[in-house]
This record gives structure tokens, C-alpha cells and sequence, in this order.
């Protein structure tokens, strides 16, 4: 059996990269992003270009791989001309094909979630790196953030777009944005405004069109945003902050200040129908919570309380539309509750909503593992054997994969060949110093 699977996730692998290498235009630059995805997977410790030219590569003419082979590699990741965005849209397509069919009879359908990820940065100068709250961390930390939009259905998940978020700093630094290359048409984006914008360019593209938008409550607590989920006709189910409030009645009801005309919503809430998320719920009686079972667990059923309330939004200081309050805790921890907000109709059932929120916590997880793991091998190889965990999977693959075997020459032409780049750079060092330093030059006769 394991054997089947191998030899089936080596050629998975060899086909899935197929599909895509002719998206990288000359048989060169084909051939470096076999090297690249072969060094990501085997290569050991940092996984810089270097190393994995040198380990990687394809020797020409049965010579050691050259410098010349590594700047190759190099060029291909920094200034090849490929068009990310064309390998975007035909991961799209490989999950509209392999993942989207098993969304039917589904409750939810196809879910799209979004979702940031930091990147822990020690200087900077990487893109869009500054002192900002580091998800991973749980702290403000020097970092880069980007803005995910993942699809989720019952057969699994994929990364369907992603953009990097540039702080406001950057994108009014003429002279940082030029050094780090950043694009003339990238611009300063809220988070929100990144995530309605990978959501619009998605469906776009044809491929995807989701019935669910799931986020947390940085994008819940952002109206603008949930104004443009509702023009685009998007069902969501997002987290809000404890203080975000609502109106208990319908506002059309209510008489405008100042005035004696009804069916005209007022300008402005009054507080004696208005209540935070936290007010509403201290005032839920006991009868209002539903114990609902989100999956099976590794220790056990998943099993959350639930409550609702069908209410009317407080957006930009006006009257809003009618909305779902949704309620969750942990019947372990009762007092510590979760605030969600959907636009779904009065008739959905609130299962569906519980189920909806859920997705978010399963592709935090996703998101974890893709950054050092290889997602399709844990697709694959779920459905043939379960009880494998993406870390074995992972393994699996990696010792189906032809690694090169470094010889006593081989270690030799690596020696050499790094004090030779050693001393190349010691010399260019050197210029540039004295370039820089021409009067300390003249002084200690350099």
C-alpha cells in the first residue's frame, strides 16, 4: 500500500508541475523551476537560492554546476519574466477542476477565507516590513503581512490569491520602493480593501465563485468592507469586536430626530434601542444556546455553544441592514464568547452559520503548513490513507524524489567554488569601501 502511494505522489508531483511549466515561457526557465520546487522540498536548513543551485542543478556537460547555473537560478526568482498572476489563475483552475466538484450536496458550497499571515523580518528592507502586530507572535514585531484568500471546500483547500501588504511608509517612499522593486501600480490598500480586491479578481477569472465569505473581526469591524461583500451579493459570516452595536428594532420604524415623520430612518441611533454585541449576549437566557458539533476531533468531538439574533447593523454611524448576531463559546469556557455577523436570510439554519465560521479555524491551519509543507501531498494522500498526517505525507514524498549524491569531487568543487565567491566579494567590498572613503585612502596610502 505505502509503496503505491509513493510511487503515485512522485508522479502527482512530476504531472502537477507539467501543468504549470510552460507558464514560465523558455524551456530554461522551465527547467529552473523544476530546480527550485526540488530544492524547496529536499534542500535542508535555510533555503536560499544558492544552496539549492548548487545541490540541485543540472550539470551541463557533465561539469560541476557554475556560477554562472546559480545566477541563472537567481534571475529565474527575481527577474524572470513569468507572470505570477498567470500561475495564480491556473491554480485557480486546478481547484475549480479537482476541488469544487465535491462541494455538491455541501451546506456551504465553495468558502472563501480570508486570513493574514506574518513574516517575522531581522532588518528592514524586505518589502512592507516595519514594527506591526505579528499574528504568529501575538505581538508587535518587526514583520511583513499578507493578505490571503483561501477556497475550502469538503475535498480540501487551496491558496487562490495573496497580495503583500504595504504599510503607508513604504508606499510614499519613493527611494525604498525602488530599491526593493515594488511595482509603480501598487499602492497604499487597507487590509479590508486588499481582501475585497483578491475576492472581486478571483471570480474574475472565472474559475472560482464562492458562496461563503468567512473573516475575522479586523475585517468585520471594517463596514466598508462588508458594504462591498453586499453589493458584489457575497453571503458572509465574519467576527466582530465585543463593542460593535446594533439596533433592536428596524430603524425604518423609528421617528428621525427632530421630526414627527415615520418610515424614514433616523440619523442616528438612539440609545435606548441600541446594545454592544457583549450587552445583547450578558442578556441571552439560558434556553437560547445550542451545543453544535463542528467535526471530529484528534481528542474528541468538536462541540461549541451557539445563540443568535436576527438584528439591524450600526455601519459608519448610520442605520444598517438586517443582520444575523451570532453568538459562540466553549461549553468548557462559557464566559469567553465569540461575536459573528452574517447577511445570510432569516430562514438559514443556524448550523449552517456555525459550520460556515468554522472554516476559518481549519484554514489557519492551512495556511500553517503551507508555509513549510507541500499541501497537495496531504490531499493526495488523505483519501488512500487517513491516518497519515501531512508530516508523513510530506516525508513520503521526499523519499520518492531522486536526491543527488554529493561525491568527494562534488564536496571539493563546492569548497573551491565558495572561496572563490568569498574572495570575489571580499574584492568588491574592498572598491566599494574605498570608492567611498577616497580621502582615507590618500591618507593610509590604500
Amino acid at each position: 500500500m505505502l509503496a503505491r502511494i509513493l510511487r503515485a505522489a512522485a508522479d502527482r508531483l512530476s504531472q502537477f508541475h507539467s501543468r504549470f511549466a510552460r507558464l514560465f515561457g523558455r524551456i530554461e526557465a522551465q527547467e529552473h523551476s523544476r530546480t527550485y520546487l526540488q530544492g524547496l522540498l529536499l534542500a535542508e536548513g535555510h533555503k536560499s537560492i544558492e544552496p539549492i543551485a548548487l545541490r540541485f542543478a543540472q550539470p551541463k556537460n557533465n561539469e560541476p554546476v557554475s556560477q554562472n547555473q546559480v545566477l541563472a537560478l537567481q534571475g529565474f526568482v527575481t527577474d524572470s519574466p513569468w507572470e505570477s498572476s498567470a500561475v495564480q489563475k491556473e491554480i485557480q483552475a486546478v481547484f475549480a477542476e479537482e476541488f469544487v466538484p465535491s462541494t455538491t450536496g455541501s451546506a456551504l458550497g465553495t468558502v472563501g477565507v480570508i486570513d493574514e499571515s506574518s513574516f517575522e523580518k531581522s532588518g528592514p528592507h524586505s518589502v512592507g516590513t516595519k514594527r506591526q502586530y505579528c499574528g504568529r507572535l501575538g505581538k508587535t514585531e518587526n514583520c511583513q503581512v499578507g493578505v490571503f484568500l483561501v477556497g475550502s471546500t469538503p475535498a480540501g483547500d487551496a491558496l487562490l490569491d495573496h497580495q503583500l501588504y504595504l504599510p503607508q511608509e513604504w508606499a510614499t517612499d519613493a527611494k525604498r520602493r525602488k530599491k526593493a522593486r515594488v511595482p509603480k501600480e501598487i499602492r497604499f490598500q487597507t487590509k479590508p480593501a486588499i481582501a475585497a480586491e483578491l475576492i472581486r479578481r478571483t471570480e474574475a477569472n472565472g474559475h472560482v465563485s464562492f458562496d461563503w465569505i468567512v473573516a475575522d473581526e479586523h475585517y468585520g469591524e471594517n463596514g466598508t468592507f462588508l458594504d462591498t461583500l453586499e453589493e458584489q451579493g457575497k453571503r458572509y459570516m465574519v467576527e466582530v469586536p465585543s463593542n460593535t452595536t446594533f439596533w433592536s428594532v428596524d430603524p425604518a420604524t423609528q421617528v428621525p430626530q427632530g421630526s414627527s415623520a415615520a418610515g424614514r430612518p433616523p440619523s442616528r441611533p438612539s440609545r435606548e434601542y441600541v446594545a454592544s454585541a457583549a450587552e445583547l449576549a450578558a442578556g441571552l437566557p439560558v434556553e437560547a444556546w445550542q451545543p453544535i458539533k463542528l467535526r471530529e476531533g484528534e481528542n474528541g468531538p468538536l462541540v461549541y455553544e451557539y445563540a443568535r439574533r436576527r438584528l439591524w447593523a450600526v455601519r459608519h454611524r448610520k442605520p444598517g441592514p438586517a443582520i444575523w448576531l451570532v453568538f459562540q463559546r466553549s461549553p468548557d469556557n462559557p464566559d469567553e464568547i465569540k461575536y459573528w455577523v452574517s447577511n445570510a436570510d432569516e430562514a438559514t439554519p443556524l448550523v449552517t452559520l456555525a459550520l460556515a465560521g468554522a472554516v476559518r479555524l481549519r484554514v489557519e491551519i492551512f495556511l500553517e503548513e503551507a508555509k513549510g509543507e507541500l499541501g497537495q501531498v496531504r490531499n493526495d494522500t488523505r483519501a488512500t490513507e487517513p491516518r497519515m498526517t501531512l508530516r508523513q505525507g510530506f516525508d513520503l514524498l521526499k523519499a520518492a524524489l531522486i536526491r543527488p549524491q554529493l561525491s568527494v569531487e562534488e564536496a571539493l568543487h563546492l569548497t573551491e567554488y565558495h572561496l572563490t565567491r568569498n574572495e570575489i566579494a571580499k574584492r568588491s567590498h574592498r572598491k566599494t569601501w574605498l570608492a567611498k572613503h577616497k580621502e582615507l585612502k590618500q591618507k593610509l596610502l590604500l
